[in-house]
């Protein structure tokens, strides 16, 4: 026999916890990323990438061709103004070489950074209907960037062969630290970017800070311009940069000219962890009232 649903039944229903399917609570903790719950979306979270890769080439004549376009020709750029106008030293790497690999790594974290950064706004209207774990977001951007990454580095590596051949470029074991150099450039674009998502929920400023402050931030960064050809004193206060000796050390394994120091990593490891936690509990603190702000 059919049970006849009343308004009061379904007032009774309501009532009683037992009876919903999911509760949804605020985080006991500000210092958790849910990584349960991330798991249990794992699906959203692979849609999510899916949808960055494939929306960044929809509807372009070309295509995934520009993935390999926009670094060839920035760092064709590069070498044209910085290499044989302004005569920046290289450490005696191939200009080519040099500008491409700092172009490659510097693509990522900027790209994790600059869209992180935006992750409240861009998804208010999703994030006001629908109920999965924020943090998912801004980790399907920086996995979405990992493949363009994966790509670009791709292309680096084939014109590293090249030179290699020839003579030019001489890779050696510090190589073998590209995925913990490129973890850390993962956790601080996150870290970065979470941290001014929740700025920009109320501070619209921040936005136009960020446009320009990630172009600064690469002039701050050895991006195009070796640590060894900096004078003392600003080479002693590019030391503060954590990117700096990620980059220095990249180019050390891959091209054999740079500079690679143990504790440099450590500082750049240790300012990831630290900025991700404070990152964490801001974006924690955040998500529970980002809708009545934003």
């Amino acid at each position: 026999m059919n049970e006849i649903i009343t308004q009061e039944s379904i007032v009774e229903h309501a009532s009683d916890p037992e009876h919903w399917d999911l509760v949804i609570e605020p985080h006991a903790s500000l210092f958790s990323l849910n990584l349960g719950d991330v798991w249990r979306y794992r699906d959203l979270l692979y849609l999510f990438t899916r949808r960055d890769i494939v929306s960044f080439y929809k509807q372009t004549i070309l295509g995934p061709i520009w993935f390999f376009i926009q670094p060839i020709f920035t760092t064709l750029v590069y070498v044209l103004v910085f290499g044989k106008i302004a005569k920046l030293s290289t450490d005696g790497a191939p200009q080519v070489l040099f500008y491409l690999c700092g172009v490659t790594f510097w693509n990522y974290f900027s790209e994790c950074f600059n869209k992180t950064a935006t992750v409240f706004r861009d998804n208010a209207g999703l994030f006001g209907k629908v109920y999965f774990p924020r943090v998912i977001t801004p980790l399907s951007i920086v996995a979405s960037n990992l493949v363009r990454f994966t790509i670009q580095f791709a292309l680096f590596l084939l014109f590293l062969s090249w030179y290699a051949y020839r003579g030019q470029a001489f890779p050696n074991p510090v190589a073998f630290l590209l995925p913990l150099t490129v973890l850390i450039m993962a956790m601080m674009g996150l870290s970065f970017g979470m941290l001014f998502s929740a700025l920009t929920t109320k501070y619209r400023d921040m936005v136009f800070l960020l446009q320009f402050g990630v172009q600064l931030l690469m002039y701050a960064t050895p991006v195009i311009y070796p640590v060894s050809q900096m004078p003392p004193n600003i080479g002693a206060v590019l030391a503060w940069n954590p990117l700096a000796p990620l980059f220095e050390a990249t180019r050390y394994g891959f091209l054999g000219a740079g500079e690679f120091s143990v504790s440099g990593i450590v500082y750049a490891a240790t300012f990831a962890a630290v900025s991700l936690l404070c990152a964490t509990i801001v974006f924690n603190r955040v998500e529970r009232t980002f809708m009545d702000t934003v």
